[in-house]
């Protein structure tokens, strides 16, 4: 089979042609996403315009809302409690729940007596934990992220735990050969195999956890987004909630695409992609 023609293009021009191409091809899922959220916006001028009230502000209102919250600082003091308390609680999950799942899939008795103690928390409302929380620990931030990391913790496990049941024993058995330590064990033998499960443990669990953390600060907290948009609620200040909301949802959304998304990209990078 002949190679394709490229005409009379020099090879540097070729080179330029493929980088530009895959240039364009880089940038349209960015274009796409900020076309759509330009549309949303659009659509919710019109809306706000079509129905003018303080309950339904438009993307200026709201705009102008967050430039001055920031403007005092207000914006990135709540912001920074409400990460802080997001990343506390996601740590202590991840670290119970991952020992737990392990410990649970790697020991079948263990599994089944425990296992109805897994359901159960599972099916626990997360704002019943909270506020049984609050009452038996106090108002403070101990009990503020504990009930979060509850709250998620089960879900860690049941990932975890399904990790381990897929563990190939072979490996296991090589590391015994070889008279591995505890350390390179987990290191070389536990952890390459369990990254995927861990990758999707994270991913969930910072989706949920942040969810969580407002209702947290809604009920027992004095700083945060989820107090502001409580203190906001009583005001009836829908710009300043919304204002807040976004905000928020922004930095999450940074977070999920700078930092989970590669993360998991790389815990899954031994899987082939089908052509």
């Amino acid at each position: 089979m002949s190679a394709p023609d490229t005409g009379d293009r020099p090879p540097g021009a070729v080179a330029d042609i493929s980088s530009q191409s895959s240039l364009a091809t880089a940038l349209t899922p960015v274009l796409t996403v900020a076309v759509s959220l330009l549309g949303l916006c659009l659509l919710w001028g019109l809306a706000a315009n079509a129905w003018p009230s303080r309950a339904f502000p438009g993307p200026g209102q709201v705009w102008q809302v967050l430039l001055a919250e920031a403007a005092n600082g207000d914006l990135f003091y709540h912001l920074g409690a409400t990460l802080g308390r997001v990343a506390a609680a996601y740590v202590v999950a991840m670290v119970v729940g991952s020992v737990i799942g392990v410990l649970l899939g790697s020991h079948r008795s263990a599994d089944r007596f425990f296992s109805p103690w897994v359901v159960l928390f599972l099916n626990i409302p997360a704002l019943v934990v909270i506020v049984l929380a609050y009452i038996w620990f106090g108002l403070n931030e101990a009990a503020a992220i504990g009930a979060v990391a509850v709250n998620k913790i089960p879900n860690v496990v049941v990932t975890m735990r399904e990790g381990a049941r897929a563990l190939d024993p072979s490996y296991a058995e090589m590391a015994a050969v070889y008279r591995f330590g505890l350390l390179d064990r987990v290191r070389h033998v536990l952890l390459p195999q369990l990254q995927p499960y861990l990758a999707a443990a994270s991913r969930s669990g910072i989706a949920l956890i942040w969810k969580i953390v407002l209702v947290v600060e809604l009920l027992g907290r004095s700083n945060g987004v989820g107090f502001q948009i409580y203190l906001y609620f009583q005001l009836f200040d829908v710009a300043a909630i919304l204002a807040y909301t976004l905000a928020f949802v922004a930095v999450m959304l940074v977070i999920e695409l700078l930092l989970v998304q590669p993360v998991e990209r790389h815990a899954t990078r031994w899987r082939r992609r089908p052509a």
